[in-house]
């Protein structure tokens, strides 16, 4: 096994939709957990999420594509309200059984989530302040181009897109760190195949620059992380 290229051969299990739905939904609900200790969102919010928010000066609405479980729309959500800002909050995904995760979470002030992918939402002419997804690039494959350029016509402000940077670092500490959570889900599975199907921060500069050129930067806001940040031009 190496980690000197991308293997975007490898499938995920919870991808498969016949995968155990007791531990895609365990894994699902987990992820809230395991978010808050790698993802890094905490400082995306506080340095580009939450500046831009109140520089609107005006109430805001927020696209989170590929939301999953919910998890971060709940996080982000919650820090919104704490820092005084008036902020709507939509999470989409168009695979039914997160959305069914995320919907049993229960009511969350101010968000809802809507069974959907980024081409639906462009299509009905939707537009957004802010644009941001978490661990969606690394699926993409052949469609991140395309996905990219739906965000940006969803957005007429800032678009975020956070993902896993590949090392052999993050790979070793992940295959440790995540041993107490790991149990009754794909976490361990999922999330080594994830790191091995996941960008440099190089070949993630590059991809994006060969579909939009000069729309996009890639930062490592905290380790082992990359967040692409672009503008949107609804």
């Amino acid at each position: 096994m190496s980690l000197a290229v991308r293997d975007d051969r490898l499938a995920e299990l919870m991808d498969d939709p016949d995968c155990d739905p007791d531990a895609l939904r365990a894994t699902l609900r987990r992820f809230g957990t395991i978010n808050r200790l790698v993802s890094g969102w905490g400082v995306v919010y506080r340095t580009r999420l939450r500046p831009h928010l109140a520089d609107l000066g005006r109430p805001a609405h927020v696209l989170d594509i590929g939301s999953g479980g919910g998890d971060l729309v709940a996080r982000l959500a919650a820090a919104a309200r704490h820092d005084g800002l008036e902020v709507t909050w939509t999470g989409i995904d168009p695979d039914p059984r997160a959305h069914e995760v995320a919907m049993a979470r229960g009511p969350i002030a101010g968000a809802s989530f809507r069974r959907a992918d980024a081409a639906t939402l462009v299509a009905e002419g939707r537009t957004y302040d802010a644009v941001l997804s978490n661990h969606v690039l690394h699926h993409l494959g052949d469609g991140l181009g395309d996905f990219v350029e739906e965000s940006r016509a969803l957005s007429r402000g800032i678009v975020l897109h956070s993902d896993i940077a590949r090392s052999r670092p993050a790979y070793g500490l992940y295959a440790v760190g995540i041993t107490p959570f790991e149990r009754g889900t794909f976490l361990r599975t999922d999330g080594l195949r994830s790191i091995r199907r996941s960008y440099t921060r190089a070949e993630l500069t590059a991809a994006l620059e060969a579909r939009s050129p000069g729309a996009w930067t890639v930062q490592a806001p905290v380790p082992f992380r990359l967040l692409a940040v672009g503008r949107g031009r609804a």
